[in-house]
């Protein structure tokens, strides 16, 4: 499966004072009931004051959390480790679960001196940086299935194209498939990677040029089973599926994704294919 499966997670650091405690309190919030979450540590001391002021700003609670000994943690009770130390030694859990690891220094700075308030900042850091990684492994515990895919399709917009050519053709160790006055293009069937460089020259784009992200799924069948499963997880359909034959004759479906960017989904057409060519060379929808 695209994503990740996990039904408990284990965050662990040296002392199960700051990070991993802050780790479980966020996991906590964001999974709610739907995963188990448990902290510990290999030398394990307090809730750190300045973990349970910052996660309190936020509506988290810590106050009742308390240390653990990473070897109190039940094995068969872990479906995923996730390790948070930086410059420490990680605490070895013994068990079969993936692992992660997200270095992340320790927040509490024992051996500066600083004030309150320059503490409190260093855990807000820490904080937020262990909230955003949360955030995207949430994301990822339950992706649906997606594409088969086959072949890369990317492009960058490039202010020389002739240095450009020569730079991806020396990086690539092939020369471009083709090239015109506007773009190049590279294709690798050792990296099953379509890559075209376009001339930056002021000239609008639109987005059935050259310049997107595209996944060559392999047929016309999976052009539109691709359309479906985009369906079903609720992702922007930007064009449904169809059959286009000016240009690179295709199967393709458009896609946007969470950053407004486009992602063509598509097939080459077969030489039966190719013969059901309309003579007005239209577009036919095929989702």
């Amino acid at each position: 499966m695209p994503g990740l499966r996990f039904d408990s997670v284990l965050f662990l650091c040296v002392a199960n004072s700051a990070r991993s405690q802050m780790a479980e309190g966020l996991a906590r919030h964001v999974f709610g009931d739907g995963v188990r979450v448990q902290s510990a540590g290999s030398a394990p001391t307090r809730v750190n004051p300045y973990a349970i002021a910052a996660m309190r700003e936020l509506g988290i609670d810590l106050s009742s959390h308390a240390s653990k000994l990473v070897d109190s943690i039940d094995p068969a009770s872990v479906d995923l480790v996730i390790t948070l130390c930086a410059e420490e030694v990680c605490p070895v859990f013994l068990g079969g679960a993936p692992r992660l690891h997200w270095p992340l220094t320790d927040p509490d700075r024992k051996h500066e001196d600083l004030s309150d308030e320059e503490r409190l900042a260093h855990f807000r850091v820490a904080r937020d940086q262990i909230r955003a990684r949360i955030e995207v492994l949430a994301a990822l515990r339950d992706v649906p299935e997606g594409p088969d895919p086959k072949e890369f399709h990317a492009s960058i917009r490039v202010p020389d194209l002739a240095a450009a050519a020569r730079f991806y053709a020396w990086l690539f160790d092939s020369p471009p498939k083709e090239w015109t006055h506007r773009y190049a293009t590279f294709v690798s069937e050792k990296l099953r990677t379509n890559f075209v460089v376009l001339v930056s020259d002021g000239k609008e784009l639109h987005h059935d040029t050259l310049y997107h992200l595209g996944v060559d799924v392999g047929s016309r069948a999976q052009v539109i089973a691709a359309q479906r499963r985009a369906e079903a997880a609720g992702f922007p359909i930007e064009k449904p599926a169809r059959t286009t034959w000016r240009g690179t004759p295709l199967h393709e479906l458009w896609l946007r994704d969470p950053g407004g960017n486009l992602v063509e989904i598509y097939a080459r057409l077969t030489e039966a294919e190719l013969a059901e060519m309309p003579a007005d060379m239209e577009p036919v929808t095929i989702g």
